[in-house]
């Protein structure tokens, strides 16, 4: 027996290692095991595994996200025909063949605008801007789809206002401008992308959802691991943990840990972005300098002469009126409060007190609760060893009775690392809001839902409506502003995620979703596009300071004077 036992050494050896592997690959309950032997075990798993496995971690299989509409609350049959409106209401125009080569596509060097009848013109009426789109041949273009954007300007009054551009369908578009000053005032047109590049974005949000990607740290004791995590994952790849709000039924879930339950997830952050997304002949319409936020240029003169308003200009119709504009470096609202300049901390605290302002969303949110701490010293911040930059941040003045918080929305989320306690969404945080005339509530909610289905973010604005809602019900005193998407500066990558497109489509969700209630609306898109400064995701401090203006002047309204009878 024993001459034949050499020969079974290898058999037995490797039935050994099976067992062994067997036993490692299927751990799932470590309540009764010493957290010191547990991860001894884990290590010496891994080192197996890296061995066995080509990479030791990996990204997202492609997948499409059609599959997950049925994920989170259920809509009312009225809610359900708002979305499909407010779908319909964002088509963007295709082009009339697509596939074309780059030649065939939108040229703004090529292209050229035509300021018409600039006659006499009076502040009170309007300007018109014809623009022809051409091609890399100089040919005009059939139809539709660029997405374009223009401004009337004027650099020595510290002047500007968005214009309005109408899409013809056809190549053509014309620009809309009121006059609301007196002097030179210069036209601008750019040409953010062309619409074969529109066409790629769509794409991209319908079936690279998931280009932005998450993950979470999960940890026990000495044992640690990350997993990814996203809206919708592909269940049949590994287990998954449902993270879903109960309040709200927002789904998030997160592939479960090999080694941990999923109650042990300590915190989210981005995982970072997907590469390669397009394709070579894709690419060709994405090039800095050529197709991306591009100035196009006029046939003839690029200015005209406004002269004071005149009697018989009253009663002219304007095919747009914007939201404000700027004179003098400052922003004038053209309906709502009277705007005021809160040039000192005084001016400021005078305001505030007896205030508390409860900020939620976004890092653009966040500039508003940075700029108030930097201007009014009288701010004392709380130390809740918070990450930079994440939050949450809270404040106070009790000399003048002030509180100041800040609280980031809940996922998804690109920051770099937020603590799964913080993980909040602002529809629950404000149903836990007593409201009044002593509450001021200010969201931002948009530049993260940019790689998403349009639906994602509806829904989650629907949850967000709702609560504003419940909240102005109980307390119509409290006062509610919303903050709206703004451009920024875009290149051949970050155009894949960020593009203004995007944020332009999520803006008109938003603005028509909170249209009649009793809320304000913080025009960033206008105010960063009526601004001489160049586009940024966060809007430099000279457009925060007129946006806080905003925001305190309707806080502060002032006071009209009765008229005696």
């Amino acid at each position: 027996m024993e001459k034949y036992f050499p020969k079974y050494v290898p058999f037995f050896t490797l039935l050994a290692l099976s067992g062994l592997l067997f036993l490692l690959w299927n751990i799932t309950s470590l309540e009764g095991w010493n957290c010191q032997t547990v991860s001894t075990f884990y290590q010496l798993q891994n080192s197996i595994q890296s061995v066995l496995k080509t990479s030791e971690f990996y990204l997202p299989v492609e997948f499409n996200y059609s599959f997950c509409a049925h994920l989170g609350q259920e809509p009312t049959a009225e809610e359900a025909r708002e979305e499909s409106y407010l779908l319909k209401s964002i088509v963007w125009p295709e082009p009339l063949v697509l596939g074309q080569p780059l030649r065939h596509s939108s040229d703004p060097a090529q292209s050229y605008y035509t300021i018409q009848d600039p006659g006499d013109l009076q502040v009170g009426g309007q300007l018109v801007v014809k623009v022809q789109m051409q091609n890399f041949l100089g040919q005009p273009k059939k139809h539709g789809g660029d997405f374009l954007v223009a401004r009337l300007h004027a650099a020595e009054l510290a002047a500007g206002v968005a214009g309005q551009v109408h899409d013809h369908n056809n190549g053509n578009y014309t620009a809309f401008f009121p006059l609301l000053w007196a002097g030179v005032a210069r036209v601008e047109v750019t040409m953010i992308h062309s619409s074969e590049a529109v066409m790629v974005l769509r794409r991209l949000r319908e079936e690279q959802s998931d280009r932005v990607f998450f993950k979470s740290l999960f940890r026990s004791g000495y044992l640690s691991e990350t997993t990814f995590c996203n809206l919708c994952l592909p269940h049949k790849q590994q287990p998954l943990c449902n993270y879903t709000d109960p309040q709200t039924g927002e789904p998030w879930f997160c592939y479960k840990p090999k080694m941990l339950d999923c109650d042990t997830r300590i915190n989210h952050s981005k995982g970072g972005y997907k590469r390669n997304l397009l394709t070579v002949y894709e690419s060709q319409f994405f090039q800095s300098g050529v197709n991306i936020k591009i100035p196009i240029h006029s046939l003839g003169v690029d200015n005209v002469t406004v002269q004071p308003a005149k009697v018989q200009t009253k009663g002219m119709h304007l095919e747009f009126t914007p939201s404000g504009y700027y004179y003098q470096g400052s922003w004038r609202p053209l309906s709502g409060a009277v705007m005021r300049q809160f040039n000192s901390s005084t001016v400021i605290t005078q305001c505030l007190r007896g205030k508390m302002v409860y900020m939620y969303g976004d890092s653009t949110v966040r500039q508003w609760y940075e700029y108030l701490i930097a201007h009014v010293p009288e701010f004392k911040e709380f130390n809740f060893h918070s990450p930079k930059n994440v939050g949450p941040y809270m404040a106070v003045d009790s000399n003048h009775n002030i509180l100041l918080r800040y609280r980031c929305h809940g996922p998804p989320i690109r920051f770099t690392s937020v603590s799964s306690a913080e993980m909040h969404y602002i529809s629950n945080e404000l149903d836990g809001l007593r409201g009044g005339s002593d509450t001021v509530v200010v969201i931002s909610i948009w530049s993260h839902f940019s790689t998403f289905p349009v639906q994602v973010y509806i829904r989650r604005l629907r949850h967000i409506r709702r609560a504003v809602i419940r909240l102005l019900n109980r307390e119509p005193a409290t006062l509610v502003l919303i903050r709206s998407a703004n451009l920024q500066n875009l290149d051949p990558e970050s155009s894949l995620f960020n593009s203004d497109w995007f944020s332009q489509q999520l803006d008109a969700v938003l603005r028509a979703m909170f249209k009649g209630l009793n809320v304000q609306l913080v025009d960033a898109w206008e105010m960063t596009l009526a601004h001489h400064h160049p586009h940024q995701l966060h809007p430099p401090p000279d457009i925060i300071s007129n946006m806080v203006n905003f925001i305190l002047s309707h806080i502060c309204p002032v006071r009209r004077k009765r008229r005696r009878g």
